[in-house]
């Protein structure tokens, strides 16, 4: 069965594409078939893991306002078993466009029904903001993965995120849940990264993943060249963190089922 997870944070700058990128290309590595949907209209999951934009014909923003169907827009990337619905600045106009419609918050649980049965997960990176996509993204996940960034202001909007999730699960989706929050850009020299963990950890209990994202050069570097880290550099600490965050992962998921 399918799982369906949102990587979400409102703010932004916390690592959700990182961590899209590198947690799925290291499932796919274990084997698991994956789809990453590139919600924000920046298009950074589309171009770090190497695609085009400009050659693209179809986009995400193609299914969720011309009801393009997912099995069309859908690219394999160039990793086994990792494929992915790529986003492209358009998609930037679809909010205000889906605005007017009578399902609008519900269309992108509508396009992934029809890729849905064929992976063990899809990741949706969504937009740093509150607005109709990230609630379609919400509405169409089983749970969110919320990374949260080690420095002062790491706990601001937490609140107001649980809020939205709230909104959500009366509204729209009832099931939706916590899946696990990641800490990540961790600087274990300063006491400002463990007093944060602590805090996170104190809010979220068992929720926080025991692995943490270290603030890794690699890891900043490789997306501008169209790469993961497993690719770029699978011996730097930000690659050994991710392929544990992957086994951890995984090792909670097969626990829940």
């Amino acid at each position: 069965m399918t799982k369906t997870i949102s990587v979400f944070n409102q703010k932004g700058g916390v690592g959700k594409t990182t961590t899209n990128i590198n947690l799925s290309t290291y499932l796919a590595k274990m084997g698991k078939k994956i789809l990453v949907v590139d919600a924000d209209p920046q298009g950074n999951t589309t171009s770090g893991l190497g695609i085009d934009k400009e050659i693209l014909d179809l986009s995400l923003y193609d299914g969720l306002i011309n009801e393009e169907a997912c099995e069309d827009i859908k690219i394999k990337t160039h990793f086994e078993n990792l494929d992915l619905v790529p986003s492209k600045p358009e998609l930037a106009g679809a909010e205000i466009e889906m605005t007017a419609m009578k399902d609008r918050e519900i269309r992108l649980r509508k396009f992934l029904e029809g890729c849905k049965n064929k992976y063990d997960f899809i990741f949706i990176d969504c937009p740093p903001s509150l607005g109709l996509i990230s609630l379609n993204a919400l509405a169409a996940s089983d749970s969110i993965l919320v990374p949260i960034q080690c420095e002062y202001y790491a706990l601001e909007g937490v609140s107001q995120l649980m809020n939205t999730v709230n909104l959500v699960k009366r509204g729209l989706n009832n099931p939706l849940h916590i899946e696990g929050i990641i800490m990540t850009m961790f600087d274990g020299r300063t006491n400002l990264s463990l007093q944060v963990v602590d805090e996170v950890c104190g809010y979220f209990g068992e929720q926080v993943y025991k692995t943490v994202i270290p603030r890794n050069v690699r890891l900043a570097e490789a997306p501008s060249h169209g790469l993961s880290i497993v690719e770029y550099d699978d011996r730097s600490k930000g690659a050994e963190a991710y392929e544990a965050l992957a086994k951890e992962f995984l090792g909670r998921t097969e626990m829940k089922q």
